[in-house]
């Protein structure tokens, strides 16, 4: 009922006034984006970049005639892996729909439902990839399959996709980049690969051999140019060293093509939908591979005082970037997303033109004055949208950033249910909008939780001048920095940050220390 008063009014009010609404308002802009966003039922983040919806999963995009979903581990995710490069690399008449994600295992891609997930959107194509993590090593990590059990999961996934009416095709798992002192490539899913061969064979799937394929190209082009289609990762010395395993927009494309190729070798119904041609990197492509190979970066940040520089995480994240990052804190004290546009301060602050927008509120958007209040489901996803457009409009990236949460305990825990409802609206306008997210509303509820109140009170700011309006002469600010908070929680979006947008990864100076109880740290890599 909430959600359909607030839309009712923000719709009487636009439609009343013929399209325009009082000065200091950023509500009709904002409903041109979209403003009746509301809740959409049982959703879940299945990549950084991927909405699902449970009661839409089979709605397919318009005048596309036949649908693909990637199933997988992180190798075929599109921030880290060759989805993008394949979706690119086919023609328009295909809903190329990427439902792996990181970390998976033929395992926990059933266990943690993303199985059932993908049955739900009824592709007629599936492209099956594992062996990355299922892969038995010396950590015996709860994810890790033995060679009989992957057997068997994968001969389960071809028997149930053939049930729902779904044409399943297996890919061995893209190799590794591992180098020998001879310049070959030295596979250590050698068995996977020949396992996934063994069940295409055994029950007549159509199989692309990616792994052969990849480790021939890599033989040929050799270890200087397979350097070049890597993300970058922090060693144990927190040095930057190219990953061995994930890719960048460039590996994408590279190894994307392989992928398409291959399909329509395998499935020739499918060639017609394979470009002539190789797809070409996309202007953010471009820019990302330039931001990895060490080139100049622009940062903004907008938000309110819990990032801005006198009592945020803005200082902290500024000063573990590279001196390639010119890093600007635009965020104002006492903001919600209503008064930073009303204000003309999101107008400004898209005039810095930087590449990369990161863009964090919600306390004062709770508030209950009009000059600030927004509601959590309609207004503030409004806003937020209003944010991405205007960014993507200049040629930007922009990343939504839940709340920073907040340092008071209840019976020995962090309360933040109130910012809750802001994390969770800022979290499904950053699905469904395709846009990176941060959820450090979560991030560092779970550090603080490893707390005491008083151990916690050790990042409590000290006079800050919002704290003072609101709270008169209180001594603890539970919900500013000091500087050792900024430093901490400042890390940790630089590194959550990185994760998602892995060519920021050279440009985040060293590795963080482990949180300890003391707050001393944040959270690892």
């Amino acid at each position: 009922m909430r959600q359909s008063k607030w839309l009712i009014l923000a719709l009487v009010a636009f439609l009343g006034g013929g399209g325009n609404m009082k000065a200091g308002s950023s509500l009709p802009r904002a409903a041109a984006l979209q403003i009746s966003e509301a809740r959409q039922g049982p959703a879940r983040w299945i990549s950084p970049a991927h909405w699902f919806n449970q009661q839409t999963a089979a709605a397919r995009k318009p005048g596309t005639l036949v649908r693909i979903d990637l199933i997988g581990d992180s190798t075929q995710t599109e921030n880290a892996g060759y989805g993008r490069g394949y979706c690119a690399n086919l023609a328009s008449q295909v809903d190329c729909l990427d439902m792996a994600k990181g970390g998976a295992s033929t395992k926990t891609y059933r266990a943690e439902g993303l199985w059932e997930r993908a049955l739900a959107t009824r592709p007629d194509y599936m492209l099956i990839q594992f062996g990355h993590n299922d892969e038995v090593s010396p950590h015996h990590l709860p994810r890790e399959v033995p060679l009989p059990d992957y057997i068997a999961n994968i001969r389960l996934f071809v028997t149930e996709a053939r049930a729902a009416g779904i044409k399943p095709i297996l890919v061995t798992p893209l190799t590794r980049r591992f180098f020998g002192a001879d310049g070959k490539i030295h596979s250590d899913l050698t068995a996977y690969s020949n396992a996934m061969k063994g069940v295409a064979r055994e029950m007549h799937v159509p199989l692309i051999d990616l792994q052969d394929t990849s480790i021939a190209y890599l033989d040929k082009v050799g270890k200087a140019a397979a350097d070049k289609l890597a993300i970058t990762k922090k060693n144990e010395t927190g040095k930057t060293v190219f990953d061995e395993t994930h890719i960048n927009w460039a590996g994408s494309y590279v190894f994307g093509r392989m992928v398409a190729v291959g399909m329509g070798k395998v499935v020739p119904a499918l060639a017609q939908y394979v470009l002539p041609l190789p797809a070409q990197l996309p202007p953010q492509g471009v820019k990302a591979m330039r931001v990895i190979q060490g080139g100049p970066v622009r940062i903004v940040l907008i938000g309110d005082s819990t990032v801005a520089t006198q009592g945020g995480w803005g200082p902290g994240f500024c000063a573990v970037m590279t001196p390639n990052v010119t890093c600007i804190d635009d965020a104002r004290n006492g903001r919600s997303t209503k008064s930073y546009i009303d204000e003309g301060l999101w107008k400004k602050a898209l005039a810095e033109h930087a590449d990369y927008y990161l863009i964090q509120f919600g306390h004062n958007d709770e508030k209950p004055d009009p000059k600030r209040h927004t509601d959590p489901d309609i207004t503030y996803a409004a806003n937020l949208r209003l944010f991405i457009h205007d960014v993507r409009a200049i040629g930007a990236v922009p990343v939504i950033i839940s709340p920073l949460a907040r340092r008071t305990f209840h019976d020995g825990t962090p309360y933040n249910a109130d910012l809750q409802f802001y994390g969770n609206a800022a979290r499904r306008v950053a699905e469904q909008e395709d846009v990176t997210f941060v959820d450090l509303l979560s991030v560092s509820d779970k550090l603080l939780s490893t707390m005491t109140q008083a151990q916690a009170d050790r990042f409590d700011a000290v006079d800050h001048p919002d704290q003072r309006a609101e709270n008169g002469n209180a001594k603890l600010d539970r919900t500013h920095l000091n500087d050792d908070g900024k430093k901490v929680f400042g890390r940790m979006v630089a590194d959550n940050l990185s994760r998602w947008l892995v060519e920021l990864g050279p440009d985040v100076i060293g590795d963080p220390t482990p949180p300890t109880p003391s707050g001393q740290g944040s959270p690892s890599r």
